[in-house]
């Protein structure tokens, strides 16, 4: 197929996404039609829960393999939208639609591109397509569910199903779908959530009795607000820390708490481990600290991997990016690229411009091309 043509069948595959709800555990129509999609045009798709993915047909387990990945899940719409977020409406070369930007376009960009080498006999690499659930939220059900499902693992020539993903994927590498207008994520902040507690004791407004533990929380709060690790990354800068929540179980105006509850949001970079972090943050506040989750760690692709020195040669411009993504969940390197701007993510008449799936396109199937040849040699 000549790149018009891929151009063409994305556009169209996307404005159908966008007319398809799906909220994130709620992707079983977008994963019917990715699934058709892919089949009508003589794929072998297969499907785990509402993760769809494809191999090369020339698919070699000696050879090294690159994911495609990126997300048909979307949040929900942003209550400010003046358009239908599920209506693909046209107008002035923008595409508009919930998802057509967060992460549509992209997915729709790395499909055409898989299609582009799927026949293509005599690869360096294998190329295998997944398109994933849950990424807006984090979930289990997602790319981390995918790349350890035994029907998976057999697809890709991965005899184990058990053992340590890191080292059965030791020679993959991966392209990750996400609006960054095609510059190169060479390096992704971590995200570390805390859900913190004051401890106070209760007593009465009117006298002086108990412990305030809204004053306490403040305290703690302003150490958030102040602090500043030593230790800054050359691609991701300083750790950034963020209380987002705050409340008690007071339903009285009169009643003095005994307990305050916050939320720290933690975007966490390569110049430290969560249980770094979680160390620091103990060691310098009062209330009791409980993490939900250290799966979403800060990652970076080498600077020397095919991908980022093919993106270079293209005089394509490379950053930390401050936001995560399923990237973080791959256990093994990953180039987070993709058309669209992250500015666009979640926000009311989200859109995408339709030259910039095309040119994603172009710039997918350029790079993987330069990047095996670099391989090669």
């Amino acid at each position: 197929m000549t790149v018009d043509h891929l151009y063409k069948d994305a556009l169209s595959l996307l404005k159908a996404l966008i007319q398809t709800p799906s909220l994130s555990r709620e992707e079983d129509k977008t994963a019917d039609l990715i699934y058709s999609y892919l089949q009508e045009r003589g794929v072998n798709v297969n499907r785990y829960l509402n993760n769809v993915w494809a191999v090369n047909e020339h698919f070699d387990k000696s050879k090294p393999t690159l994911l495609l990945n990126s997300h048909h899940d979307t949040v929900k719409p942003n209550p400010q939208y003046t358009r239908d977020p599920f209506e693909a409406g046209e107008e002035d070369g923008k595409l508009f639609g919930l998802g057509s930007n967060d992460a549509g376009g992209c997915l729709v960009a790395l499909i055409a591109t898989f299609l582009h080498f799927h026949d293509q006999a005599d690869l360096a690499w294998n190329v295998v397509i997944a398109a994933t659930a849950e990424e807006e939220i984090s979930g289990f059900n997602g790319i981390e569910a995918l790349l350890r499902a035994p029907e998976f693992m057999l697809s890709v020539g991965l005899s184990s199903t058990t053992g340590e993903a890191a080292g059965l994927y030791k020679n993959w590498s991966g392209i990750v779908g996400e609006p960054t207008q095609m510059k190169l994520a060479v390096a992704e902040k971590g995200l570390l959530v805390i859900d913190c507690t004051a401890e106070g004791v209760a007593g009465h407004a009117a006298r002086e009795e108990g412990v305030n533990a809204i004053y306490k929380a403040v305290d703690d709060i302003n150490w958030f607000r102040t602090y500043q690790f030593p230790k800054v990354s050359p691609t991701l800068g300083p750790v950034k820390m963020n209380v987002t929540v705050i409340s008690t179980e007071n339903k009285a105006h009169n009643v003095v708490p005994a307990a305050c509850s916050y939320t720290v949001d933690i975007r966490v970079t390569d110049a430290y481990t969560h249980e770094e972090i979680l160390d620091i943050v103990r060691s310098n506040i009062s209330s009791q600290v409980k993490p939900r989750s250290t799966r979403l760690r800060a990652t970076a692709i080498p600077m020397n991997h095919p991908l980022v020195r093919a993106g270079l040669s293209l005089e394509i411009d490379y950053y930390g990016s401050p936001t995560s993504s399923d990237k973080a969940l791959m256990p093994f390197p990953a180039l987070k690229c993709g058309p669209g701007d992250s500015a666009r993510s979640h926000t009311a008449d989200e859109f995408i411009y339709v030259v910039e799936l095309e040119e994603g396109i172009i710039e997918y199937i350029e790079i993987i091309s330069r990047a095996m040849r670099l391989h090669r040699s």
